[in-house]
């Protein structure tokens, strides 16, 4: 079998200014190809080349790198357009093609070609606020409606898989969301007396507010507690201020920017990670934390939340407070235990048995 996966932004960029990495090898997308690949499967990773790493890096699998057009328009970081792959496809003779989003170019013109071949994997939830949302229900409304009534369309999560059922008539009751390589990140229910925070230090993740929950914890209930805090960003040096200002700088660590072999280490003896985002979808750190059997604290923001809820594997409220890390810390077993019967429905290797079973579909 002949795969074509297209995933044209490889990680999150804030800006129009990509900051190249060294390597790929820790992007969601990638740990999945790779579970293709070991299952015998010839796979194709179709991405733009703003995202191409800084150092020349071997694959078990072939990676394609396509140049973004019209880059004024369609920026990069947020709807890149690259017309080479619907080419590049035309000349392969592949047996399924998975592209992310119904809002894509890129997809569309999959679609166009391949009407019998794409999987529309599909993550976002409600309308871009660009320009008053105006391109994207122009795109759902006509474009969706008129091209993509026939396309088979994998929602990431139940919110996805709600929005877009507006808007296409095929779409799959199954829900896909992001897996992990599930060999990278060990399970460990001995946990230590610490939580921790892996993420970029901006606004939109709202670190300040955990900063303060914990604080109101170390008060309350545990002053030996330590807050571990994974991530570069602008927002690093008020944080730290804050963190003095505060007078707990013996329990707040601030670790930087962390190699992934190294993270998970910390993440797997944590008590909970915390997240209090006010915009994301599905948190990929998320998937990581619940991998180590770590618990997770977050807003009802990420769409992770609606089974982190389901299933007790931490606790989702859009107001946490210091009475949920006391929760979770009193509770670590019940939690942990949690996370270990639910840990194998996160690997990317049962995403992908998905995936061919819904490709029989086509």
């Amino acid at each position: 079998m002949k795969v074509l996966i297209v995933n044209l932004i490889l990680y999150t960029s804030e800006t129009e200014n990509i900051a190249r990495v060294e390597s790929i090898k820790d992007t969601m997308i990638y740990d999945l190809c790779l579970a293709f690949h070991n299952k015998g499967i010839d796979v194709t990773l179709a991405a733009a080349q703003d995202y191409k790493p800084s150092v020349e890096e071997n694959y078990p699998f072939e990676i394609k790198w396509f140049d973004s057009v019209h880059k004024n328009v369609f920026k990069p970081n947020l709807l890149p357009y690259c017309p080479g792959i619907a080419e590049y496809a035309s000349q392969e003779n592949f047996d399924l093609i998975i592209s992310s989003e119904v809002f894509s170019l890129s997809t569309l013109e999959l679609v166009k070609r391949f009407p019998n071949k794409v999987i529309a994997w599909h993550e976002i939830a409600k309308h871009n606020h660009f320009l008053k949302q105006i391109p994207s229900k122009i795109w759902y409304n006509l474009i969706a409606k008129k091209y993509f009534k026939n396309t088979l369309v994998v929602a990431r999560s139940n919110e996805a898989r709600s929005f877009i059922s507006h808007y296409c008539k095929n779409v799959s009751e199954t829900v896909v969301d992001h897996g992990v390589n599930l060999e990278k990140f060990e399970a460990k229910s001995d946990k230590e007396n610490y939580f921790i925070v892996s993420s970029q230090l901006i606004k939109r993740k709202r670190i300040n507010l955990i900063i303060e929950k914990f604080y109101n914890y170390l008060k309350k209930y545990d002053s030996t507690a330590k807050l571990y805090i994974m991530g570069e960003g602008e927002e690093r040096y008020a944080l730290e201020q804050q963190v003095k200002d505060l007078g707990i700088d013996e329990n707040v660590l601030f670790f930087g920017k962390m190699p992934h072999a190294q993270l998970k280490e910390y993440l797997a003896s944590a008590m909970a990670m915390l997240v209090y985002t006010e915009k994301d979808n599905n948190m990929i750190s998320i998937v990581e934390s619940l991998a180590c059997t770590t618990p997770v604290i977050t807003t009802c923001v990420p769409y992770n939340a609606s089974y982190i809820s389901k299933y007790n594997l931490g606790i989702a409220d859009s107001n946490w407070s210091e009475e949920d890390l006391h929760r979770i810390a009193v509770n670590e077993k019940y939690y942990v235990d949690n996370c270990i019967e639910y840990r194998h429905n996160l690997s990317d290797e049962s995403k992908v048995d998905t995936f061919l079973r819904l490709a029989q579909e086509l």
